[in-house]
Formats: C-alpha cells, sequence, structure tokens
C-alpha cells in the first residue's frame, strides 16, 4: 500500500511536523516513534506521554434493547455495568469461541453503550455487529464514529498534565474511578489505557484533536508512538489481537478467561462452545536469562511439550527480553524452559505477566 492510499488520523499532518517516523500500520500512517522509542517508553512510566490512538474505532451502539442485545454478542457481561460511565472489558466471539476482537465497552443510558474496538478489525466488527442486529433487534441504531480523535494520555503525571490542559475537567476525572468514563461539554475522559499506567483516554470531536494536542505538549507531555506503545503494554502484560489471540484461539487460552462470564444464566454467542473446549495451553510470561531479545512465533521446549511466543521484544523499564506465550498447561511460573533465538536455545524463566505496572517491577 502506498502512502497516498493509506488512512490517516485527524492528527496526521501534526505527526509529519514533529518529524514523526510515519509506517503503515494496518493500512493507517501512523507515527512509530518521533526520535527515540526508548525515551518515549520512559516517559510514560516516568511522567507522561500521549498517543494518537484515532486509528481505533468507537462504535454508538443506540436504542431500546442495547443491554440485552451486547450482552447476547459479548463474552463479558454487561449487566454488570449498573451506573452511568462503567466500562468493561471484553472479547466479541464467533460461535466456535475464537476471539474476533478485544474491546471496551462504556455504560452511559440504557439506550447508550459504546464500543471501542481494534483499528484492524474495526470492519469486520462492525459488519458482524450489524448482521447480528439485523437478526435479534433491528431497532437499535449501530454508528461508527469516525468523527472523532481519541487521544490516550498515560503515566504518573498524565492526569495533572491534563487538567492544566484542559481547565474544567479535573472535577469530572478525580472522580473516576479506574474503567469509568464521563462526559464533560463535546468530549469523553475515560480512566483507561493500554500501558499499565494511570491516565485519560479523550475521545473529542475531530476537529478538535490537534488543538488539544498542542495544549498537552505544553504542558509538557510527551508524544509517543506506536513503539513504545507496544513495549508498555507487553510490559504491562496486555495482549495484542492479530499475536497474542485472534478467531483460531478462544480466551479460555490467551490469558482472558477472566473476560469470560460463563456462570450467569445469559447465553452468548461462543459460550457454549467454550463450555465445551478442553484447553491444552495457556498462556503465561517469559523472562530471558541469557543475551539475545525474544520474538513473535518463536519455539519454545519445556518439559512439557512445545510451546509459541506470541508477542516478544525488549522491555524498557526492566532492560531485559520478555514474551507473552502460549505453553502447555503443566507448566507453571518458576519453571525453565528454552526459546529457539536465531537458531540457539536460549533459557528463560517461566512469570506470570504483568511484568511492570505503574511504574513497578513485579517480577524478581
Amino acid at each position: 500500500m502506498t502512502a497516498s492510499t493509506l488512512k490517516t488520523t485527524p492528527l496526521n499532518a501534526l505527526h509529519r511536523e514533529l518529524n514523526a517516523r510515519m509506517v503503515d500500520f494496518g493500512g493507517w500512517d501512523m507515527p512509530l516513534h518521533y526520535g527515540s522509542q526508548i525515551e518515549e517508553h520512559h516517559a510514560v512510566r516516568r511522567a507522561a506521554g500521549m498517543f494518537d490512538v484515532s486509528h481505533m474505532l468507537a462504535i454508538d451502539v443506540r436504542g431500546a434493547g442495547s443491554r440485552e442485545f451486547l450482552a447476547y454478542v459479548l463474552a463479558n457481561n454487561v449487566h454488570r455495568l449498573r451506573d452511568s460511565g462503567k466500562a468493561l472489558y471484553s472479547c466479541l466471539l464467533n460461535p466456535a469461541g475464537g476471539v474476533l476482537d478485544d474491546l471496551i465497552v462504556y455504560f452511559f443510558a440504557e439506550d447508550w453503550f459504546r464500543l471501542v474496538v481494534n483499528a484492524g478489525t474495526a470492519g469486520k466488527d462492525c459488519a458482524w455487529l450489524m448482521a447480528r442486529r439485523d437478526e435479534r433487534a433491528p431497532q437499535l441504531v449501530i454508528t461508527p464514529r469516525r468523527d472523532l480523535a481519541i487521544i490516550a494520555v498515560q503515566g504518573p503525571q498524565a492526569r495533572a498534565k491534563v487538567y492544566a490542559a484542559l481547565p474544567g475537567t479535573q472535577a469530572a476525572g478525580e472522580q473516576l474511578v479506574y474503567f469509568s468514563a464521563a462526559h464533560v461539554g463535546d468530549l469523553m475522559l475515560a480512566r483507561t489505557g493500554y500501558t499499565g499506567e494511570d491516565g485519560f483516554e479523550i475521545v473529542l470531536p475531530a476537529v478538535e484533536g490537534v488543538a488539544l494536542w498542542r495544549r498537552l505538549h505544553e504542558q509538557g507531555v510527551t508524544p509517543a508512538g506506536l513503539g513504545a506503545r507496544d513495549t508498555l503494554r507487553l510490559e504491562a502484560g496486555m495482549n495484542l489481537y492479530g499475536q497474542d489471540m485472534d478467531e483460531t484461539t478462544t480466551p479460555l487460552e490467551t490469558g482472558l478467561a477472566w473476560t469470560v462470564d460463563l456462570k450467569a444464566p445469559r447465553d452468548f454467542i461462543g459460550k457454549r462452545a467454550l463450555q465445551d473446549a478442553q484447553a491444552t495451553r495457556h498462556a503465561l510470561g517469559l523472562v530471558l536469562l541469557d543475551k539475545g531479545v525474544m520474538r513473535s512465533h518463536q519455539k519454545i521446549t519445556t518439559a512439557h511439550g512445545d510451546g509459541e511466543i506470541t508477542s516478544g521484544g525488549f522491555g524498557p523499564t526492566l532492560e531485559r527480553s520478555l514474551a507473552l506465550a502460549r505453553v502447555p498447561l503443566a507448566v507453571r511460573a518458576g519453571d525453565e524452559v528454552q526459546v529457539a533465538v536465531r537458531d540457539k536455545l536460549l533459557r528463560a524463566r517461566v512469570v506470570k505477566p504483568p511484568f511492570v505496572r505503574h511504574g513497578k517491577v513485579l517480577i524478581a
């Protein structure tokens, strides 16, 4: 795909103005970094960084019966969402229990929920939701919101920087617990993120995105690209769709069993398959003991059979190579395994993710 055919976010020209290194990310022209991926990573862990995540898609589900519809199409239970603004992380499954996407659903009113889905699956997700809508709840209006920009501000100083850049948001922001959101004027302030740090994801009209980015920059928030976002989420033990899970894997084998509610009497797409599933592998983390860098798709040799790295790389906070992996069920934290790295078998220790949260290293 050529640069001229790539999709762009409302902040694209601003990234280029800041001399970002731009890359093709699933058909989107996105910033990889603005000079130093490592410095951007540390800025988020130690102070505050911001990411343009406008390539992700907000989808509004409106109308009577919205809750019942989402209770059927999502593996997690939206009946748990009772207070306006509360959010839930969930997977969208196919009938076989495979993961179509992972997403966040926000509850604002009985006739208004908002989903935020991944960029690479957005078109597929919309088509799937609308097809299920037509089958079960034709009265619902499902609206993809490409008129919105999304800026994530993350780090220990993130909230204070947002309040300084957006006067009038502090009262609402300080009331938000983790995984909740509020509307302040025409923007949505969500205390969510993909870095393992505190902060906000701010959803606002696309035409206001550049101005907000500039105000945050003036407050000392560091622009950060896809590179730092990936190392931060890896350290935080957060899955990436298309690497750590996809339609061929279920939440039960990808570390996402906690996002599935099999106890409630409600039916949902994929429930029967998950109830019948006999998992033979599960997701754990690895810390490399030898010199080298683990990468996705590398083979893992264990005393109980082979496994595979799903996401791997260098963790700047720990200054060592980390990975998320699918391994046989008998493998446990504390075990030592071997990873095939460039035709060499390197030693790695099995751990339970996350590796880092809120700036603190959680593994020895």
